[in-house]
């Protein structure tokens, strides 16, 4: 299955982790545009000074890994497609030039389901896709939420619970299932 992941779901580092992590258990063949990414950096200012240099790293390394990830298409394929915010056309048009199944994203009023299926395509939010593939998949997610733990204990400093971990990520659903 091939899945647009959109910038809201890629810059948040947990989800992130989660996401890719699952991708790179098999579960997903994950798609992306540039602009993507550079939304990504640009919304990493929000942590600070370091957070878009930190982003961009990110960013590097996330294409080292997945380097088939990034979609092109030509300019005439974002003119025939129409969203209610102008401004995600383009990754409409990312996930029908990659030949998306689904587009993961928090953005659910942005991608009307009635105009996705018009090009083939679904949406879900992150929480509900994730919390789907460990239902199919336990053991592979259960061991990716594990490694994300034990680096958001690392790198935070603090005795996270996975179940807190994933509702502060905004996953509460997959943490619920986790947690069982």
């Amino acid at each position: 299955m091939k899945v647009l992941l959109d910038t809201c779901v890629l810059y948040p580092t947990v989800m992130r982790e989660m996401l890719l992590g699952a991708a790179g258990q098999g579960l997903f063949t994950p798609l992306w545009s540039a602009r993507i990414l550079e939304e990504w950096a640009l919304a990493a200012r929000k942590i600070g000074p370091g957070g878009e240099a930190q982003a961009r790293a990110e960013i590097a390394m996330t294409g080292v890994n997945w380097p088939k990830a990034q979609v092109t298409w030509p300019p005439s394929l974002e003119s025939r497609l129409w969203l209610p915010d102008a401004n995600d056309v383009h990754v409409l048009a990312a996930a029908v030039a990659g030949s998306a199944d689904v587009i993961v994203t928090m953005n659910a009023k942005d991608f009307p389901r009635n105009l996705l299926a018009e090009e083939g395509l679904s949406r879900v939010d992150p929480d509900a896709f994730l919390q789907g593939l460990f239902e199919a998949n336990p053991e592979a997610l259960a061991h990716v939420a594990t490694r994300v733990l034990g680096e958001a204990r690392r790198l935070s400093g603090e005795d996270w619970t996975l179940r807190a971990l994933m509702k502060k990520a905004r996953l509460p659903r997959l943490g619920k299932a986790l947690d069982r």
